[in-house]
């Protein structure tokens, strides 16, 4: 395995990750940061070291690359995998914006690699439980998805430099909160629902980080028709990271997410009878392994040459990429965006 970027904080624990599969030698990092590399070096024993992933994809004999660039290098990184037919896992989300996403879409078709955008979301026992149930018909035709992610701030929070500095460039990152927490709402909600919606109206403002040049609150109101998918960000909030849901609504029941991992399910205990109300905390059951994380689900992919499944894989998350660009659009302009954008 390689390492294309050092600059997303995620890559150490993917690292770690990747390391206790016991299946692959970390064998070369590219990354612009000195420190970085060392740290890589140091950490990992990683042989190899380059300022280019180019010359490391040239230089290196790999069959899979983590790549923890910045959003707005995904594209380019795939697309020169892709002719050496080298995998990608690649962390949230996809891209900068939904024309490098399409790139990344057309050179996996084209050299027939996998690649996979790593939501941490996907690994949470409670999701997986709450994702299980709504198929099992437990709580009904989903009405409203709901994600709010939110913290204090990357740098308030204590990112590394390399880290918060291209988050808070709209080319780098795509936007501010908006990129880099309203993704897990989208997500979740076109992976609960099971399609795209309709329209898109957001709204995004420096509200609180007033030093920022990119938004540091945004929200994604998401149209199924049917449905509404609410994704909220925040890098302004005071207190401990409330990063709740997904809540999931039915006309049956509901399902909530905690910070607590555990799961919150109320049902009608008499069918038409809305006082009486089943509500039990569930602890859902760890995940079996290959579902527990990224790095082990993505090497399975590799090994059983599985496609991966959503809501990971590179079609499901063009489709992300687009309604954030949607969310993205209608901020900017005021008015609600109808679906689809156009494209591939």
């Amino acid at each position: 395995m390689g390492i294309a970027g050092l600059a997303h904080d995620h890559v150490w624990g993917l690292l770690n990750q990747f390391k206790d599969t016991g299946k692959v030698e970390i064998e070369a990092a590219a990354d612009l940061n000195p420190p970085l590399l060392e740290r890589a070096k140091e950490l990992f024993g990683v042989n190899k070291i380059y300022t280019d992933f180019s010359r490391m994809l040239k230089e290196s004999d790999l069959d899979l690359i983590l790549l923890c660039t910045e959003n707005s290098r995904h594209a380019d990184v795939v697309e020169a995998a892709a002719e050496k037919g080298v995998h990608v896992i690649m962390e949230k989300p996809m891209s900068a914006n939904l024309e490098q996403a399409e790139r990344i879409v057309k050179a996996a078709e084209k050299h027939r690699i996998k690649v996979m955008v790593n939501y941490p979301t996907t690994w949470s026992p409670a999701v997986q439980q709450a994702y299980k149930m709504v198929k099992e018909g437990r709580i009904g035709e989903i009405f409203h998805v709901r994600f709010r992610g939110a913290h204090a701030g990357p740098k308030e929070i204590g990112c590394s430099p390399y880290f918060y500095t291209w988050l808070y460039n709209k080319e780098l990152n795509g936007a501010g909160a908006l990129m880099d927490y309203c993704c897990y709402g989208v997500n979740l909600s076109l992976w609960f629902l099971g399609r795209m919606p309709q329209s898109v109206v957001g709204v995004m403002g420096t509200l609180a980080r007033t030093y920022l040049e990119v938004d540091d609150n945004a929200v994604i109101i998401m149209d199924f028709k049917n449905a509404f998918g609410i994704a909220e960000a925040c890098w302004s909030q005071v207190g401990s990271y409330p990063i709740h849901g997904p809540i999931i609504n039915g006309v049956d029941g509901s399902l909530a997410v905690e910070e607590d991992g555990k799961l919150h399910f109320y049902s009608v205990k008499t069918k038409g009878n809305y006082r009486d109300i089943l509500h039990e905390v569930i602890d859902p059951p760890q995940p079996p392994k290959g579902l527990r994380n990224g790095p082990e689900y993505f090497l399975e992919c590799i090994e059983k040459d599985m496609k991966v499944g959503e809501p990971l894989n590179i079609e499901f998350n063009r489709n992300v990429q687009e309604v954030l660009e949607a969310g993205l659009r209608s901020a900017l302009e005021g008015r609600r965006i109808c679906l689809p954008l156009g494209g591939l």
